[in-house]
This record gives C-alpha cells, structure tokens and sequence, in this order.
C-alpha cells in the first residue's frame, strides 16, 4: 500500500503504527472495550506489544494508523485498514482509549483516512464489519456513510457489513 506515511487533520496527526506505539497498544488492548467488541489479543507486556505490532506490519492486508492529538502528541487510538479474505473489499476499523472516546476524534481520523486513500485512489469501495451489538460503532460507520448491507456468520460470531462507495464517502462533511 503506498498511502503516505502521515495525514493530518484539523486536531490530530495519523502515522503508521510503529514499535514506539508499544504502551499504546499494550494500554489499548487491555481495554473492556477492545476485549469485548474486538477480541482478547493476550497483549500483557511491552514484549508482547512489539510482537503484535510486527505481526501487524509484516502483514500486507493490513494498516494500522496510530492517532494522535496534534497539538500534544499524544496517542489515543488507532484507525485499521484491513483486506479480510471474506469480503470483497477492504474493511475500516476504529479503537481508541476510552478517555479520548466521544469527542468526535474517531470519526476525524477515519474521515482523514478514507479521503486520503480515495484521493490516492487506494480504494473504490471500504467496507465495515461490528458485531451487532456495538451500537456505539454502528453510529460511527453510519456517519462516516457506510450503509447497511448484510449479515455475516464468520467464526460462529454473527457480524453487520457496511458498505460504502469513494463518492458517498468523499462527500461526508
């Protein structure tokens, strides 16, 4: 994937998920939010945070961005872009720390994100897949333009599919 190495927004700067992103991704991992609606990644020390992350960025159907607040530096969260075999196209993700959630940073950096790769031409359709109960994600990808498509059962776990083209996503303000 050849989407530049940083985006910036009106409140955040986004960059690759890299090994110094470890106590973010060792904090977020561990968060209820992440083990319920994502799934528990074992993730207990700074070890096993550069393990995930390598794994992470030695997989070529999938990008992790690490958020954080331009003005401080600080991380907050992550925004994922991943080529699942089961779907079509490329799905978006979103998690951040519960005491960044809403305060609109997610739906700032997804939008920053999908732009960025609409613009490049990287993607013509993004999907999104939660689990239904997720109501709190629902909203997020109905705002960010993604519609309802279909229900999937992967896993024994049943999973919502949204589903948007570049021009319905280009044009959400």
């Amino acid at each position: 994937m050849d989407t530049k190495k940083f985006i910036k927004s009106d409140r955040l700067f986004l960059q690759r998920l890299s090994e110094n992103d470890d106590q973010l991704i060792l904090e977020l991992l561990n968060t209820d939010g992440w083990i319920e609606f994502i799934g528990n990644r074992n993730i207990k020390t700074t070890d096993d945070a550069i393990a995930y992350i390598q794994k992470i960025n030695n997989n070529p159907n999938i990008t992790y961005w690490t958020v954080k607040l331009l003005d401080s530096g600080i991380a907050i969260g992550l925004v994922t872009l991943i080529k699942r075999e089961y779907l079509e196209h490329k799905d978006i993700g979103f998690a951040f720390l519960p005491k960044f959630a809403n305060k609109g940073y997610a739906f700032e950096a997804s939008k920053a994100i999908l732009k960025s790769l609409i613009i490049q031409k990287e993607i013509t359709h993004i999907l999104a897949e939660t689990l239904p109960e997720n109501i709190v994600s629902i909203k997020l990808i109905e705002k960010l333009g993604l519609q309802f498509e279909k229900t999937i059962e992967i896993d024994n776990e049943i999973l919502c599919i949204y589903k948007a083209s570049a021009e319905q996503i280009i044009s959400i303000k």
